[in-house]
């Protein structure tokens, strides 16, 4: 069984809101996208609820030489976790791994300066966030961002995504306090089988998004500037 395909991630933002009614118009909720594509989808949640937009931005920490394989990750207010099972079993050196850190830290502050400007920081504590992205595969990026927002002292966390395998799902459901996916395909190879449109989101994308999010008055007929 194929499972669910979204036209984009416009209208897949558009489905998952209609399964968060339950925060719509409530104090004391944000939307946070994973950029870059999940900020499509937290573009139309966030409409959708009257809620606050704005990214939260993770950077996989790569073991040098085998970057697929993270051993950490650095996010949003300069929170870093540590996969230390991971660490340890390929045997990285403590100034290896702040060195990669530190990369790390720069290209994240980077991109956060690029998408919000001037704006400071979200203000998470005590806050109910809404992790949205444009689906999960493993989870692992979920996860080390979970353990990034938490740091900040949220009340609640919920993630919030199209699609994801019903694996990745129990998983996360472990790690927060609710999990909402619009559709958990019985065969899931990955987040783009979803989509009939998945082309890449452009750092210029994340930031008009962002940007037309803040305005005072959103026509319900905004220019995304693309389906990515």
């Amino acid at each position: 069984m194929r499972g669910k395909i979204f036209r984009d991630r416009r209208e897949a933002g558009r489905e998952l809101a209609g399964l968060l009614g339950d925060y719509r118009s409530r104090d004391g909720v944000i939307v946070l996208g994973l950029p870059r594509g999940g900020v499509p989808v937290a573009f139309e949640v966030a409409r959708a609820l009257d809620a606050p937009l704005e990214v939260f931005t993770v950077r996989k920490i790569g073991v040098p030489g085998h970057e697929e394989l993270a051993m950490g990750a650095v996010a949003s207010g300069g929170v870093v976790v540590t996969n230390y099972q991971v660490v340890e079993a390929v045997g990285v050196p403590h100034d290896q791994f702040d060195l990669v850190v530190a990369r790390e830290k720069a290209e994240l502050t980077r991109r956060e300066r690029l998408y919000r400007g001037p704006r400071p920081a979200p203000d998470l504590f005590r806050k109910t966030v809404l992790l949205v992205d444009d689906g999960l595969a493993t989870g692992a990026t979920m996860r080390a961002t979970v353990s990034a927002v938490r740091e900040f002292g949220p009340e609640r966390i919920v993630v919030a995504i199209p699609t994801a395998p019903s694996s990745a799902c129990r998983e996360i459901s472990a790690l927060v306090d609710e999990v909402v996916c619009v559709d958990t395909p019985h065969h899931f190879s990955a987040v783009g089988q979803s989509y009939e449109v998945f082309d890449q989101t452009s750092d210029d994308e994340v930031r008009d998004l962002l940007e037309q999010a803040v305005l005072p008055d959103l026509s319900d007929d905004v220019d995304y500037g693309g389906e990515g």
